[in-house]
């Protein structure tokens, strides 16, 4: 009973021992605590005193859990940008530096989630499962870790992927009027990556809340939410967030790219994220430039491009592609944030209104259209077609002008024309509808064999789909060649061209009509022919009565008692008159 007792003794004596041991060896480390106040409080920024060791760009807590970004350091106060909700916020508060610049959460974990700039969740789905964490502000890749683009993105439209082809690491922005289908055309691209191993951010800047919610319910019902992450920041927000908001989504899909994947990035869109800028700049009172933006406007849009690029296999092999959204007034694509863009990005969708209300959907203007890679990033048997489909078009449009004049056109020239009328219906593609690589190359191959010519307009959509769907009968080697071969074979394309052509059977006109177009051709110039004599007879009485009244009677028999009550009390005096008056 006895050794209980002391065993538990010792062991006390053990663990105060070595307790005051650790006692004895702590010294206490004093560390420095900068603590600042608010001078005063405006929209969306504060003016902070009392912090002499700030550094640019430091992330700084105030009262309440809201952060803030020094973007001003001055000598005697800084000017902090708010990164939230700062109705509580008043001058006099304490301010504290973090002694790190501003982060965002990053992995797996984000994909399927739905988060503001800062990486709390909007979905109502609990805390974010991250680890890693990254500044949302990095350098760009250098050029010696960068790979050239050639590996294409296929978006699931026709008209982008044949005549504008988008490389994974390319940088093509969309831009175009306010509701245009601009936001569509990145949805369609987003919903095409199912399946193709492609990771994709959506970030969404400065946008009504009804229509954030409209785009992640598309996402949800398409399944694309699986591979998806986005970043949302909404118009009632302050513009601290919506200018970070770019910037932090990047940083996300960085992540994706350094571990080798390829990544889709799309921001919608850069206006309101420049409108942002501009106002948190005015409001620190920098200098403003053209259109009152500030000086450095352009780098923060360069900055955050060229952070999209394809790296060297050594470096993993993965592609970050951004797509920006840009939206125009009034057509101006040459005003200064859109200039700005088109000389960052590496090439251009431009969205024609005039286009959009005829209802060619989507609504692409493929004369202001450009990818700077081109065919580089595009499959060899798109490039089979995209030269010819091209030229056709532009020939088509330049001829449609004319023709709208009710100017006489030669036979070629309407071949031309309603040869393009048909690429037209062909590129023409309903919403969140994206169609396979192999149904795509069915149908520019059946156009440029001008397969689709004697087909009527108002069929145009149903031979399409028969097309679409005589597309899944294709030889799996076939299809397999599209992907990997460097050229497309001549056996291949008569293969494809014939599984067209047999689809297109049903919808080419009947034999039937060609012999009551023989009837119709006879019956025109018999009518023309009992038409001559009665343009003769118009004439004749006019001339009867200059030689004799009873010269020519006989040929117009018929017309001759219609013609007396009327006409003669009127004609024959006049040229008796003549007569009289003429000797």
């Amino acid at each position: 009973m006895n050794t209980a007792p002391e065993s538990l003794q010792s062991v006390f004596d053990r663990t105060f021992a070595g307790i005051s041991q650790v006692r004895e060896t702590f010294t206490p480390q004093l560390r420095p605590h900068e603590v600042g106040t608010i001078a005063n409080i405006s929209t969306g920024i504060a003016r902070v005193s009392g912090l002499p060791g700030v550094g640019f760009e430091e992330l700084l807590e105030f009262p309440g859990g809201v952060f803030g970004i020094a973007f001003n350091v001055d000598e005697e106060e800084i000017g902090v940008v708010l990164l939230g909700d700062y109705w509580h916020l008043h001058a006099g508060d304490e301010v504290e530096r973090t002694g790190r610049v501003m982060d965002v959460a990053v992995g797996d974990g984000l994909l399927g989630r739905v988060i503001d700039p800062l990486g709390r969740p909007l979905d109502d789905k609990g805390p974010m499962a991250a680890s890693t964490r990254l500044p949302i502000e990095r350098p760009a890749p250098p050029i010696m870790d960068r790979a050239p683009v050639t590996e294409p993105l296929q978006t699931g439209l026709k008209v982008i992927d044949a005549l504008i082809p988008i490389g994974r690491g390319q940088r093509e922005l969309i831009l175009g009027d306010r509701q245009t289908g601009k936001t569509a055309i990145a949805l369609d691209t987003i919903l095409n990556q199912r399946g193709q191993n492609v990771v994709c951010v959506y970030c969404a800047i400065g946008q009504r809340a009804s229509a954030v919610a409209k785009a992640v319910a598309i996402l949800r019902e398409k399944g694309a939410m699986d591979y998806t992450v986005v970043v949302v920041t909404e118009g009632n927000e302050p513009p601290g967030l919506a200018y970070i908001a770019p910037y932090a989504a990047t940083s996300i899909a960085e992540h994706f790219m350094e571990a080798g994947r390829d990544v889709l990035i799309v921001y919608d869109d850069l206006t309101q994220h420049a409108r942002a800028y501009r106002e948190l700049s005015l409001l620190l009172r920098r200098p403003p430039g053209r259109e009152a933006f500030p000086g450095d406007i352009f780098y923060i849009h360069s900055r955050l491009l060229e952070r999209a690029t394809h790296l060297r296999k050594e470096l993993g092999g993965g592609s970050l592609t951004a797509l920006p959204i840009i939206e125009t007034e009034a057509q101006n694509i040459s005003a200064y944030i859109p200039t700005n863009l088109i000389s960052i990005t590496d090439g251009q969708i431009y969205l024609s209104p005039s286009l959009f209300e005829l209802g060619v959907l989507p609504a692409v203007d493929v004369g202001k259209s450009v990818s700077r890679v081109g065919g580089k990033a595009q499959r060899a048997a798109y490039r089979v077609v995209a030269g010819d489909l091209k030229l056709g078009y532009a020939q088509f449009e330049e001829l449609e002008t004319f023709a709208r004049f009710g100017a006489r056109l030669d036979q070629d020239t309407r071949k031309i024309i309603e040869h393009g009328r048909r690429i037209r219906a062909c590129l023409k593609q309903p919403e969140f509808a994206p169609v396979s690589v192999p149904a795509q190359i069915a149908v520019l191959l059946a156009l440029t064999a001008e397969l689709f010519d004697p087909v009527p307009l108002d069929r145009m959509t149903d031979a399409e789909h028969a097309v679409h769907e005589a597309a899944a009968s294709i030889p799996a080697e076939v299809c397999a060649r599209f992907e990997t071969a460097d050229k497309l074979s001549d056996e291949d394309r008569k293969a494809v061209i014939e599984i067209a052509r047999k689809a297109l059977v049903p919808f080419q006109p009947k034999p039937e009509a060609k012999p009551e177009a023989k009837d119709g051709a006879k019956t025109e110039p018999e009518s023309k022919a009992g038409a001559k004599p009665a343009a003769k007879a118009e004439p004749k009485p006019e001339a009867k009565p200059k030689p004799d009244d009873g010269s020519k009677p006989r040929a117009p028999t018929d017309a001759k008692p219609n013609s007396k009550p009327n006409p003669q009390p009127e004609t024959e005096p006049k040229p008796e008159a003549a007569l009289k008056e003429k000797p």
